[in-house]
């Protein structure tokens, strides 16, 4: 199977967009390969530009962080991948710099490391989404005060408490508030429709 020379190109222009990409563009044909392996199977089933440019950027993603590693230039880290060359600003000091306290020769260095995964696009969206839902949930709490859809999504989502406590709570069973629950989210996915 081939890809053709659009979907090359688009491959091409996704991997030099990728923030990953700065630094790294001596790893291009690794990308490019690497990719390219990894989309081969499904990129020709695709026909939506907009689902098939979607689809490539999670390839990418995934393929640069691959290629990154096997090569030594990003290492996972508690919060996350950081580059191998990133030296960390937490002052710390070794034991045998703490006797001497004019020498900084044992000092080490580590910055923490910033969440780029969201950029204010993402976030601007995902607020209003979030927007979205908190208003279908208040409609449809209005619409039917009685079954306290508000009350329990609180209880539930905010307060983190099980089924079973919300039941407790509300002198419910257990059942209709997942009842409750289900009938919810299928009114809050009507309400997007």
């Amino acid at each position: 199977m081939e890809l053709t020379q659009e979907k090359l190109n688009l491959i091409e222009r996704i991997i030099k967009n990728d923030r990953k990409f700065a630094n790294n563009e001596d790893l291009y044909d690794d990308f490019f390969n690497e990719m390219c392996k990894r989309s081969m199977p499904i990129v020709n089933t695709i026909t939506s530009d907009v689902t098939l440019e979607a689809y490539l950027r999670k390839i990418a993603t995934t393929s640069i962080l691959n290629v990154l590693k096997d090569s030594g230039r990003l290492r996972r880290t508690r919060e996350g991948f950081s580059q191998v060359r990133d030296v960390s600003m937490d002052a710390v000091q070794t034991p045998e710099s703490s006797y001497h306290e004019d020498n900084y020769s044992h000092v080490v260095i580590s910055y923490p490391q910033a969440d780029y995964d969201s950029n204010p696009e993402d976030i601007a969206v995902q607020k209003e989404i979030l927007q979205k839902i908190v208003d279908a949930i208040y409609l449809i709490n209005d619409a039917e005060p009685d079954k306290q859809y508000l009350r329990i999504y609180k209880l539930r989502y905010d307060e983190g408490m099980t089924q079973k406590e919300i039941a407790s709570e509300l002198n419910l069973s257990q059942s209709e508030i997942s009842k409750r629950l289900f009938k919810l989210m299928e009114k809050v996915k009507e309400a997007f429709n």
